[in-house]
């Protein structure tokens, strides 16, 4: 961080107790708190007000292990034993890429191009492609129904007028993945709620509270990759539910060594809202591959691995296993992975191989960019309120908040130059085949759960209005 003078017109002193080293990226002084007797925090201590050492001062190095934070030098190699960043010894549960699938048949540098390299002809062929698939599935399944539900146990909230239009949207989501789970019976059960993705587990929050009183026995595993602030973790610290957030990135999580999984009986209940593309694959093949099981699976008629002409699989250990039930919403099929995804032999025995998986994937995108402009399509006038109510005015009186864009930047899809060639087809006609894209894609999943024992289904969950990404998977 460069220092300079801070004497410009209409900047503030530092204030009192708090660091006199000027920021210049940002225009003010540090705010940063300072020891008696010191003018400069302990980031600062280093340099004076204007980025220069000051002689006689214990000096400060970047962490090698991670450089967003610093140490002083002569407490460096203490600190690298108790730093956060450094590497820690692996749990039984770690084992290093055991659901990313098989990469033997990635796609060629050759075979991977960009949608505006295919000519009309082309493109036109792989649209018949999608439309074909999708016009063969079962026509009771190839419109979704659409059934929005919710629980008494988030009435409340959802009728709290402080609550803004951001969180209620949230608050009906999970209102309504509560709703199915209960309708399914799902909450009747003593069982191990596992939610992927966990993020600050709300949803873990809003299943316990819809809990009847005789089943607050049951465990909750929350799963996530990197350390999130504002946990809801906090309120169950006391009485009979356990909550267990495990730190890990689900590609590499083995449920079947998770201490909590390893009792006979156990039953696992899996939920996520929206499992970011290549997430839902891995979180899938980690529930059905890697907890024990009893039994023999034969390879599903049909289902033949790709350049195989006969389903041939020998057997698997299986049987329905303790997976009880799951809900798991989609979401950023434009980020799903041929390795990883567990629908390949279906999508093989559609005629499709990994070049079509490739362009249908980014085609996925077509269904929701949409809905998300560049914000620099919109002028800053300087007024906050007022450019919200232009973008929603340019994108049909969708309203945007702070939470929403920053979800919709976590999920947005790439919407490139060269991935939105009409090809003469209106923005309509592409929002409906990026739909048929994921509708494809998510029919690969449907398919694997059916190969496993469960009656998997897809449905709409909430209105488009709530979130374009509306699709549950549910078995």
């Amino acid at each position: 961080v460069a220092a300079a003078g801070g004497g410009d017109a209409g900047i503030q002193s530092p204030a009192p107790g708090c660091c006199a080293f000027f920021v210049a990226r940002k225009r003010r002084y540090c705010k940063m708190s300072v020891a008696a007797g010191r003018a400069l925090c302990g980031e600062h201590a280093a340099c004076s007000g204007t980025g220069a050492p000051v002689a006689n001062e214990r000096r400060r190095i970047v962490c090698p292990l991670d450089s967003k934070h610093t140490v002083y030098e002569d407490v460096l190699e203490k600190h690298l034993k108790k730093c956060n960043a450094r590497e820690k010894s692996k749990p039984a549960y770690y084992v290093r890429d055991i659901n990313c699938g098989e990469n033997d048949d990635l796609p060629s540098k050759e075979q991977i191009v960009a949608l505006s390299s295919l000519s009309a002809e082309e493109m036109s062929a792989l649209i018949s492609k999608v439309q074909v698939k999708s016009d063969g599935l079962d026509r009771a399944e190839a419109v979704l129904e659409l059934r929005v539900l919710s629980h008494p146990a988030l009435q409340q909230e959802l009728t709290d007028p402080s609550n803004g239009k951001s969180a209620l949207k949230h608050l009906q989501q999970q209102a309504s993945i509560v709703g199915h789970l209960s309708t399914y019976g799902l909450l009747a059960h003593k069982s191990v709620t596992h939610e992927c993705g966990a993020g600050r587990g709300k949803l873990s929050h809003w299943l316990w509270r819809a809990l009847p009183g005789a089943t607050r026995g049951v465990s909750f595993l929350l799963v996530e990759r990197c350390s999130t602030r504002f946990k809801v973790d906090g309120k169950h610290q006391e009485g009979d539910v356990d909550f267990r957030r495990l730190l890990i990135d689900i590609q590499h999580l083995h449920l079947g060594k998770v201490p909590q999984l390893q009792d006979k009986g156990t039953s696992v209940v899996a939920i996520g809202k929206h499992l970011c593309g290549a997430a839902t694959d891995l979180a899938l093949r980690c529930l059905m591959e890697t907890l024990p099981r009893h039994g023999t699976r034969a390879a599903a008629p049909g289902l033949a691995a790709c350049g195989e002409e006969a389903p041939g699989q020998a057997p698997c250990e299986t049987g329905t296993g303790p997976t009880l039930g799951i809900a798991i919403t989609l979401c950023c099929h434009h980020r799903c992975s041929w390795p990883a995804y567990v629908g390949k032999e279906y999508f093989c025995s559609q005629g499709l191989g990994p070049k079509e998986f490739d362009l249908i994937q980014r085609m996925s995108s077509w269904a929701t960019c949409g809905w998300r402009r560049p914000t620099d399509q919109v002028p800053d006038n300087g007024n906050e309120d007022a450019t919200r109510e232009e973008r929603a005015s340019r994108q049909g009186g969708v309203e945007w908040h702070a939470e929403e864009e920053m979800e919709a930047i976590d999920h947005a899809a790439p919407c490139q130059a060269e991935d939105q060639i009409s090809y003469g087809r209106s923005r309509a006609e592409r929002e409906q085949l990026g739909r048929l894209c994921k509708r494809v894609l998510d029919e690969g999943r449907v398919r694997y759960l059916r190969e496993w024992g469960l009656t998997a289904r897809l449905q709409r969950y909430v209105e488009a209005g709530t979130t374009v990404e509306n699709v549950l998977l549910t078995a």
